[in-house]
Order: C-alpha cells, then structure tokens, then sequence
C-alpha cells in the first residue's frame, strides 16, 4: 500500500508539473542523423497539457510531409498559430486546407484547429522587385475553412504557453527596418510575434522571426509571465548580415540574460551564429530535432 501511494503521489506531481515538447517540422537545415527535407522557412509542432498547436506551416507542403515522417498527425490539431504573415510562415497554409477537404471527402477523422494571430498577419505585403511576400490567403478566405481569433494582446493557450500579440518595441538596436510596403506603408512588419512558455526552470521563447528584435521579445515574455529567468531561445532571431549596433546590442543583452540554450535557426546566418555562440550556448538545430521542457 505505501508503495503504490508513493507512485501516485509521483505521478500527480509528474502531472502537475509544466511540460511541454517541441518538434521542428521545417527549418532551413535539417538535424544530424536525422532523414528529413528543409526549405528557407519555419514550422513546429507543440505538445502542451492535451493541447497540439501547429506553429507556422512554412513556404510549401513540406511541413506536411515532415510531420508524417515524425508519426504527428497535422490534421489533429487544436491550434493553429502564426508568428506573423510573411511567405516563408504562412504560404503553407493552403496545403493544410486541402488535406482537411480531403480529410472531409474521405470521411476520414480530423479535428479543425483555431487559428491564433495579429490581426495584421494576412494582409498584403509587397517587397519592390519582388511582388507579394506576406499572406496570399486572407483572413476572411481562411475563416471560411478556420475560426479565427485574432488578438494584439496576450493570450494564453494553455496554462503555461502563451501568444505574446504585440511585442513592444524599447531597445534602439532592434526593428530598425521595414520590408516591402502593407497598405500603401513602410511595413515595419508590426504583427511580428511569438510563443513563450512557463517552465519549472525559466522561459522557453518561441520564435517565427524575430521581426520585433528577439531581446524585445525577450523582455515583454518576463513581463507578460512574471519570471525573469530565461532557460530557452528556440526560432529564427532575423541576424541576416545585420547592422554592427544590432549585432553589438544583441551579444550584450544575450551576455546579460545566462539562458541555458540557444537554437538558434531558419533566419539566422552563418557569421552571426558564430558571434552568438560566444554570448549563449548555442545548439544544433534542424528539420528532425524534437525537445522536451
């Protein structure tokens, strides 16, 4: 009898307990030993509590057929949430609209997830010389598949992962620049977002592209969770060839935080990783790597 009373008592703590696992599904590398595709984009699929949350869904189908591959199901799912509206996140989503019609037609079982964003996320975004480069699905076109909620504020998920909305923006070496024009404006890509979740040992920051400065991010998630220790940083952190101030500022504020990890990823370059990993401990990162927290 006392033995099975102390696995119970084992048991409900393991329960209450905050956990969370994290499996990258697209990125631009895949992971070592791992047998898997990559494109120059980001998705993760997210398990927290009885919760599965597709973050992002990448340029192409491949989040789709990496998510097989990892025996994950993308048409069970209760959210849907995007980082913010650029290609290389949301232009994924039509794939994931045919295989529920599909999923429909075939009579086959499927869950429709709840799509979580800035209300900005689906506007058009034109890049000079390029053309369209944020959503090509409106929000009224992805409401007729999905309900929307669309919020600038913070919204919890669960109980320890939450939708940061908007990320305000204080450091002077962060966002600096806009790309493309939305609605006839510079677009300082303002929907730019992210995830944080409330560990046992600090917060793991959850990022699309870190449009809003990754420190900014950072300091609104110790803001908005009440916790100041950072125990993970796993996303894009846009460092493409980025200016001296932004870089500087960046490895100082990286110094001043001792997070335990690093994964830094998708919009990240070569040259500022290797600056990064002086100032964090930077871990290997890729299409295949799954994590628990």
């Amino acid at each position: 009898i006392n033995k099975k009373s102390i696995i119970f008592k084992a048991g409900l703590k393991f329960l209450e307990e905050p956990f969370m696992k994290l499996s990258v599904l697209v990125d631009n590398n895949t992971y070592i030993d791992t047998y898997f595709t990559g494109e120059p984009a980001l998705s993760f699929f997210i398990q927290d509590q009885d919760k599965k949350i597709l973050f992002d869904c990448g340029f192409s189908d491949l989040f789709l057929n990496n998510a097989r591959k990892m025996n994950i199901n993308p048409i069970d799912l209760d959210y849907l949430i995007f980082s913010h509206g650029h290609h290389d996140h949301t232009w994924g989503v039509d794939s994931l609209i045919r295989e529920y019609l599909l999923a429909v037609l075939n009579h086959s079982p499927f869950k429709k997830p709840e799509v979580i964003a800035h209300p900005e996320t689906f506007d058009s975004v034109i890049y000079p010389g390029v053309g369209e480069i944020g959503s090509i699905v409106s929000k009224e076109k992805l409401a007729m598949h999905f309900p929307l909620k669309l919020t600038k504020t913070p919204l919890y998920i669960t109980d320890n992962l939450v939708f940061l909305g908007v990320i305000p923006r204080k450091n002077d070496f962060e966002a600096l620049f806009p790309m493309g024009k939305k609605n006839g404006n510079d677009d300082y890509i303002m929907d730019d977002s992210a995830l944080c979740f409330k560990s046992e040992k600090g917060l793991v920051i959850i990022t699309g592209c870190s449009h809003s400065g990754i420190c900014n991010i950072i300091e609104y998630a110790k803001e908005i969770c009440s916790e100041k220790r950072i125990h993970t940083v796993i996303g894009g952190l846009h460092l493409q060839n980025p200016p001296e101030k932004q870089m500087a500022g960046t490895l100082e504020y990286f110094n001043s935080i001792k997070m335990k990890a690093l994964y830094a990823c998708h919009c990240t370059d070569l040259e500022s990783k290797i600056k990064l990993a002086k100032a964090a401990p930077l871990k290997e990162v890729g299409v295949g790597l799954q994590l628990d927290f």
